[in-house]
């Protein structure tokens, strides 16, 4: 057997996105098929791996059974929080200064407790300049026998400036079993003269819209606003509230922040690997979790990455980069070629800072 043959063509079958081996080439263009690596993955600054998630990328870095060569650059010149590679440790320190966003005041969090409503929820039809983001958080108290049905009773939205937009105690509309006061402060008479959740729904549901009609509401050139949260499926189920999916970016369902392709990760370990401070300590507050949120969605966008005409697999001019009729042709290609034609299957959030 000619091993030096069999060793170039180990070399050629192997994908230069995430480096693995296939025996055949056949078997290289099924994996560039089905991975979808992109330009949009997180990429270690070192070797150039690609990684599905950030969890992926710090687990080759720092984990338990890290690539050692990488690991031994990165405990020199690595960010821990948004696993850069910086061009000396000098460089390292002063960027991690600035990368470590500080924790929210707890003075302020103390006053805005207490603030009972604060409403500036306005519709301006567009006239601001490019889609606004907003952040939105709820805290929950328990309704039903056991108290485990979740029932809104606060709830809070911030500005890009993380300014309060909105805040408010929820009146529900059935009786409470259990308002869980170690993690949501919330007493009785918090919610006795607080509005009605048919309010609440209604007041968030126009100032999203922004006077847009709910059946014409597009991610490009609208007028309806970008919504930021953790969880909103949940949080939006229990406001009653409609929004259309590509209008929310919520930090459980982002494939680079969730720890695994199926499960996410919780916002308080998010916050304190990703932005560097602790939240939810004690009793939460809906003002800390709209922020966080806010700080991750403004970091994921902040990403430079190369600029795609067609960034999605999914875009009509990607259908055939693929195709089973073109099996012949891409088992010529080389492994570069393969990656150059592949596309995501997320839509990546440093999209939206090109239309801001």
């Amino acid at each position: 057997m000619d091993y030096r043959y069999e060793s170039s063509e180990t070399l050629r079958n192997k994908c230069v996105a995430c480096f693995k081996q296939f025996n055949k080439m056949e078997h290289l263009v099924e994996h560039m098929r089905t991975s979808y690596h992109s330009v949009h993955e997180p990429i270690c600054g070192i070797c150039k791996k690609h990684c599905r998630s950030f969890e992926s990328l710090r687990e080759h870095l720092i984990g338990p059974l890290p690539k050692q060569e990488c690991k031994n650059i990165f405990n020199i010149r690595g960010c821990k929080f948004c696993l850069a590679i910086l061009d000396s440790p000098n460089a390292r320190w002063i960027h991690q200064e600035r990368c470590q966003f500080s924790s929210i005041n707890s003075g302020l969090l103390a006053r805005f407790a207490n603030l009972g409503i604060r409403d500036n929820l306005t519709v301006d039809n567009g006239r601001t300049r490019g889609p606004q983001v907003v952040a939105l958080a709820c805290k929950m108290v328990g309704g039903g026998s056991d108290g485990s049905l979740d029932l809104c009773a606060r709830v809070c939205l911030i500005d890009e400036s993380e300014n309060i937009i909105f805040h408010t105690y929820v009146k529900p509309p059935i009786p409470v079993t259990n308002y869980r006061y170690e993690t949501t402060g919330i007493r009785p008479e918090y919610l006795r003269d607080a509005m009605p959740l048919r309010q609440v729904q209604r007041k968030i549901q126009d100032f999203l819209c922004n006077g847009e009609p709910m059946w014409k509401i597009r991610p490009k050139g609208g007028k309806a606003r970008i919504l930021v949260g953790h969880g909103l499926d949940h949080d939006l189920d229990r406001l009653q509230v409609e929004y259309p999916a590509i209008m929310m970016r919520d930090t459980a369902k982002y494939p680079p922040l969730m720890k695994t392709s199926k499960l996410s990760n919780s916002l308080k370990y998010l916050t304190q690997a990703y932005l560097g401070y602790d939240i939810q300590t004690g009793i939460q507050d809906p003002y800390e979790d709209c922020v966080a949120t806010l700080r991750l969605f403004m970091r994921m966008r902040s990403q430079v990455h190369k600029i795609e005409d067609y960034p999605l697999a999914s875009d009509p001019q990607n259908r055939n980069n693929f195709a089973s009729w073109r099996q012949n042709e891409l088992e010529r290609m080389s492994p570069e070629q393969l990656l150059e034609i592949s596309r995501s299957d997320y839509y990546c959030w440093c999209l939206d800072s090109r239309d801001m």
